[in-house]
């Protein structure tokens, strides 16, 4: 048989999706689970997405489409932009994807030789780390622990661009603690960022619109303007708008990097479907009531979580302030065992695989972001099956020896 691709023994599979389809499996085989694992909104979109789309279908055109996306699409996420404070853009600038991960790929493709190095804060997205490994890239892990809020500082980042790596990748707010910069610990970093001009530098901040406690979300080109020349912004549809199916990514950055990515899907995707378009066009420019209620209910699941996490000895979870994740740190379990089912916890898999078996909760192990002694936590479980997966988590731990 002939051989594979060397890359093809880089890529690894989801470990979110393989918790995810897990516990599924134990669901379908009459399992009572609560699934705390996979990062989905699990809610949909305004009436007028679906009006949108039912009309593109009406009069489809049945032809290719733009490798970029099309003036509307662009028009409509260039108005998005200017809504959120990132003004300066032109179309020019733009491009989009079959979703943010599709676009963070293709950046990865466009920006990183064989051998190149990218920087990112740990906890990281599961994928930053397979994205690299699969284009051959060197990574730069830059470890931010829950005793400083899962948060870079910019002394860690001054070390890290010391180094000149090709790229430094930044996700505010983060997937997967929740946490969330300010507009001054934003404006530290990017004062760093200006004095190393030879490092691109990737925002993926497809969480921005589920922000809490009105801070407010800032970018490094709030603070510093100047940096757009090297600067790339990653959104999506999938949070804010319920959409992680219909698979939206867009981007804006300086024109050559906006130009590779059209080249680049020219190659692979040529372009999102027409009908897609046409939704994403109504979810920016439709109503936004949908999107803001959601961020209301998932500020009052975070307190509800954080009660939870905060009452319970020993674990440790700094408050999220964005996105729908929590991260408690569950190390204080580690090297005991759960006394009704005998079963040991040595490490965060141990640890996940107990909450599973024993109370039916399924969450995503530390380790798939680069945390082992921490567990992710997604709160966008149907409400009623919070405060019950909280309880059994809670639970856990007290039947621990």
């Amino acid at each position: 048989m002939p051989q594979f691709a060397q890359r093809i023994g880089r890529a690894r599979p989801s470990a979110i999706m393989q918790v995810a389809e897990k516990a599924k499996r134990l669901k379908a085989e009459g399992r009572d689970i609560i699934n705390f694992s996979i990062g989905v909104p699990n809610f949909l979109p305004g009436d007028h997405v679906y009006a949108a789309a039912r009309e593109s279908l009406a009069h489809d055109s049945g032809q290719y489409g733009s490798n970029r996306g099309s003036d509307t699409l662009l028009k409509a996420f260039l108005a998005h932009l200017e809504k959120i404070g990132l003004t300066g853009y032109s179309v020019a600038n733009l491009a989009s994807g079959i979703g943010a991960k599709q676009l963070i790929y293709n950046l990865a493709e466009a920006l990183l030789d064989e051998g190149d190095t990218i920087a990112f804060a740990v906890p990281y997205w599961t994928s930053y780390r397979d994205i690299a490994a699969i284009v051959n890239a060197k990574v730069d892990l830059l470890p931010c622990p829950a005793a400083q809020d899962y948060k870079l500082t910019p002394q860690q980042l001054q070390t890290a661009l010391e180094k000149k790596p090709r790229v430094f990748l930044f996700n505010n707010p983060s997937n997967p603690t929740g946490m969330v910069y300010g507009r001054d610990e934003i404006a530290a970093l990017a004062d760093v960022l200006v004095r190393y001009p030879d490092t691109w530098i990737i925002t993926d901040d497809i969480y921005h619109a589920m922000v809490f406690d009105d801070l407010g979300y800032y970018n490094f080109a709030h603070a510093r303007p100047e940096l757009r020349d090297r600067l790339i912004f990653v959104d999506s549809l999938s949070k804010t708008y319920g959409m992680p199916g219909w698979r939206v990514g867009l981007m804006a950055g300086p024109e050559s990097v906006a130009k590779a990515i059209a080249t680049l899907n020219s190659n692979h995707i040529t372009s999102i479907p027409e009908v897609v378009q046409a939704a994403a066009v109504a979810a920016l420019e439709g109503p936004q009531d949908v999107p803001a209620s959601k961020r209301r209910e998932f500020q009052a699941k975070r307190d509800q979580v954080m009660d939870v996490m905060d009452a319970i000895p020993g674990v440790v979870c700094p408050r999220p302030q964005g996105a729908f994740y929590a991260f408690p740190d569950v190390s204080i379990a580690f090297g005991r065992v759960h006394g009704p089912s005998g079963l040991a916890i040595d490490d965060d898999l141990t640890f996940c695989g107990a909450l599973l078996e024993t109370k039916g909760v399924a969450c995503v192990p530390g380790s798939a972001f680069g945390e082992p002694r921490a567990v992710r936590i997604s709160y966008t479980c149907p409400t009623p099956q919070l405060v019950p997966g909280l309880q059994r988590f809670a639970e856990f731990f007290a039947e621990l020896n």
